[in-house]
């Protein structure tokens, strides 16, 4: 869950190490089915797979029929542009980030946005790199919606709508086979690798001091700037577990080909949501929809399943749900 705006890098597993990565800022992801480029600066074609070396390969959105009574509600001025626009920070594996190009938005996010394009009958969804706190104010003018991993709180409730489609917590993940014997309801004692700055940092802290206020040995908590890092750490048996968002787990599982697995049950559950301008209700409510027959037909899972991600979804499109 985005707590705090940070890189959860799954880089050095996937194509791109962010030293190889050029800054994305304002280049648009033309990531239109067919893979056509309509610019200098937009996404490459298929035949320059940006997902190449990570050996994921996207749901093919293109097969999801369009949805006449929902592409009726689409706003007259997206209908004239056919496109869906979304702003997206991409740097948060494996919801958005950026393929081996070190450019071209990947993510099942990005897939989900392409996805919904389809079922609204809009001939492409595209994915914009922006900086995180900038996505929301610009919701309604640069973008028609905002779909880069937001947890949706009673904060962000206020400013603005949301459709929930994903439930993200945190994981613990171990070496396959568990030969430290962590214990997920006891981690008191162990080593734990967490990445720098996010959630997962200030909770094991406070799960530490918790230990010790017990009389129980503190956990010795191990940030590091990259999560790809920690990951190798506890392969190779120098931490015991790593704790990160579940959906980040669920990916690092499927990359590290079964080096590693998820122990425990997620922890701290949020649903996360498609933002949408509360000024454009007739957007919301087509997306609440097109959202909707994706989960009923099964292809929201589909579009998760690639990443890891398809255990995380939600069954309803609720708007504005009711949270904490």
């Amino acid at each position: 869950m985005r707590k705090f705006t940070v890189v959860t890098a799954i880089a050095a597993l996937t194509a791109c190490g962010l030293a190889a990565c050029s800054d994305p800022d304002d280049v648009p992801a033309d990531q239109s089915n067919a893979g056509a480029s309509s610019g200098a600066q937009s996404a490459t074609s298929s035949a320059d797979n940006p997902m190449a070396s990570t050996g994921i390969t996207p749901f093919d959105t293109s097969q999801i029929p369009v949805q006449d009574d929902i592409a009726a509600l689409v706003p007259q001025e997206i209908k004239d542009r056919d496109v869906l626009r979304n702003g997206a920070s991409t740097d948060y594996a494996p919801a958005e980030f950026r393929g081996d190009d070190g450019q071209t938005p990947v993510g099942y996010e990005v897939d989900l946005v392409r996805g919904l394009a389809q079922v609204l009958g809009l001939s492409e969804g595209t994915t914009t790199h922006a900086e995180f706190p900038t996505i929301i104010p610009a919701l309604g003018t640069k973008f028609d919606i905002g779909m880069s991993a937001f947890t949706i709180t009673p904060e962000r409730e206020k400013e603005t709508n949301f459709v929930q489609f994903i439930e993200v917590g945190s994981a613990y993940a171990v070496s396959t086979g568990n030969p430290k014997n962590f214990d997920p309801a006891d981690p008191c004692g162990a080593t734990l690798g967490v990445q720098n700055g996010t959630f997962q940092h200030e909770y094991a802290n406070e799960l530490s001091a918790k230990c010790e206020a017990d009389g129980k040995p503190a956990i010795q908590v191990m940030p590091m700037d990259l999560q790809t890092d920690v990951a190798t750490k506890v392969v190779g048996g120098q931490y015991d577990a790593t704790l990160a968002d579940s959906t980040v787990i669920s990916y690092t599982v499927k990359l590290t080909q079964g080096q590693l697995e998820q122990v425990g049950d997620v922890i701290e559950a949020a649903p996360q949501g498609v933002a949408v301008s509360t000024s454009d209700q007739a957007l919301t409510d087509a997306l609440a929809k097109a959202m909707q027959y994706l989960m009923d037909s099964g292809y929201l899972e589909k579009i998760l399943a690639p990443y890891g991600a398809d255990s995380s979804a939600l069954d309803t499109a609720t708007v504005n749900p009711p949270v904490e």
